[in-house]
């Protein structure tokens, strides 16, 4: 009976793993902004990336190295969803990875190191900042998730010791709260130049890379955007898309670089329709513009 049940498991496994489809949504008891909730899963190669509703609107992701079963989480605001989701996978947390110091990107780390023993990763310029930090990475540093390479890349501006987490192999990038879908973060502690280099650091990805940010604030956003560029197909397109998924409770998240250039205002700095929604000057320079539109967008 022993020998039978092993591989009644061994097959279970097998079909699993192979009949497993790219994406899955799955329905959760917590709720998000008075919908349910979700959990997507996306695979590449031997990476699967899993998001995680956390708080109001947050976003913390799981990283699950398929071939040696290391598994990480970045910006995990709170730990119990994502103690939640280990549990339903019977996985271990080796890694927290943190973009930046914000309470609502780092409040799970003592509870989630204590429970697994996992390491804290953050900025070398944050290390002060961050609850637990093992392992400070400074800006175009390379770190090893299992066998995939992971370059931190400086992106400055919303705070001063931000990073993001690209994974090339994956095409994929954590963006905390530097780049939001449509949008980008308050400027607190950088200058619009600061934030205006750091996205133009992210737009120098390939086009197909997929963007993880740290909030679904997408619905919004695309309010925003339109109002100053509203002559923007892809964007009219693409906000009758987000307004779908978010009356179906579905996240927005990841978007695509590409998707982003064609209609995020953030990156969209040499529009002349936005220059001449908020009065800017031609002469004013890609910084001078990026800057404009965050007050406009703090005003909203």
């Amino acid at each position: 009976m022993r020998h039978l049940c092993v591989r009644k498991n061994l097959l279970y496994g097998f079909m699993r793993r192979f009949s497993m489809p790219f994406k899955t949504l799955r329905g959760v008891s917590r709720s998000l902004g008075g919908v349910s909730n979700f959990c997507s899963i996306k695979t590449f190669s031997t990476l699967q990336i899993e998001l995680v509703p956390c708080l109001r609107d947050n976003y913390a992701y799981l990283i699950h190295d398929v071939n040696t079963g290391t598994v990480g989480v970045v910006d995990p605001s709170e730990s119990l969803p994502i103690v939640d989701a280990l549990n339903r996978k019977n996985w271990n947390l080796n890694y927290i990875l943190n973009t930046h110091h914000h309470f609502d990107h780092t409040g799970g780390n003592l509870d989630l190191k204590e429970r697994y023993g996992a390491k804290v990763i953050g900025s070398a310029l944050d290390k002060e900042r961050i609850p637990g930090i093992d392992i400070v990475l400074n800006d175009r540093d390379q770190w090893m998730f299992a066998s995939h390479e992971v370059l931190a890349l400086e992106t400055p501006g919303h705070t001063r010791g931000h990073i993001s987490f690209y994974f090339p192999g994956s095409k994929s990038v954590f963006t905390g709260d530097t780049l939001f879908s449509l949008s980008c973060g308050k400027i607190f502690e950088g200058t619009p130049q600061e934030m205006f280099s750091s996205l133009s650091k992210l737009m120098s990805l390939p086009d197909d890379t997929n963007i993880y940010c740290g909030h679904e604030y997408t619905l919004s956003n695309s309010k925003f955007a339109l109002s100053i560029e509203p002559g923007n197909e892809e964007l009219q397109s693409y906000a009758a898309h987000v307004a779908q998924f978010r009356n179906k409770g579905l996240p927005t998240i990841p978007t695509s670089l590409r998707k982003e250039k064609l209609c995020n205002p953030f990156l969209r700095t040499s529009s002349m329709e936005i220059r001449k929604s908020l009065n800017i000057p031609e002469s004013a320079d890609d910084a001078e513009v990026l800057g404009a539109i965050r007050q406009a967008k703090d005003s909203f």
